[in-house]
């Protein structure tokens, strides 16, 4: 990862302290990286589960409510995700879900994506190749 990476999950990290996730106990942060700042998000739950909202989707919804519409880098952070004897993180416990792929692959697609479980870095196709499209 590069320093402009590096900051950008540290602003990701710095954003799941204010998820709301009473029910999962599972906080998840985000951050995008556009040409004029970082814009960030944390997971909001609901007790109407499917109310919810994704670190990633708020990140993501927050820089197009600021005018941006190209973002260029997404970092995932799950501060509490389970931890290995060695301290590691599975990679799968971090990475964005099949909702926020689709978003990604529509409002981020060129997007580069990191999180806090791995140094990889990943493309949206990465994550999810086949990605649906409308014909436009």
């Amino acid at each position: 990862m590069n320093k402009e990476q590096k900051q950008l999950l540290e602003a990701a990290r710095r954003a799941a302290d204010s998820a709301y996730a009473p029910y999962s106990k599972f906080k998840v942060g985000a951050a995008v990286s556009t040409k004029t700042g970082i814009f960030t998000g944390a997971n909001i739950e609901n007790a109407s589960t499917n109310l919810g909202i994704c670190a990633e989707r708020v990140a993501i919804a927050h820089a197009r409510m600021n005018g941006q519409t190209r973002i260029e880098g997404v970092a995932v952070c799950c501060e509490d995700a389970p931890r290995n004897a060695d301290g590691s993180i599975n990679e799968e416990m971090c990475m964005p879900c099949g909702g926020c792929r689709q978003w990604l692959a529509e409002l981020a697609p060129e997007a580069w994506i990191i999180t806090n479980a791995t140094h990889k870095i990943y493309r949206v196709d990465d994550l999810l190749p086949f990605a649906f499209k409308l014909n436009t």
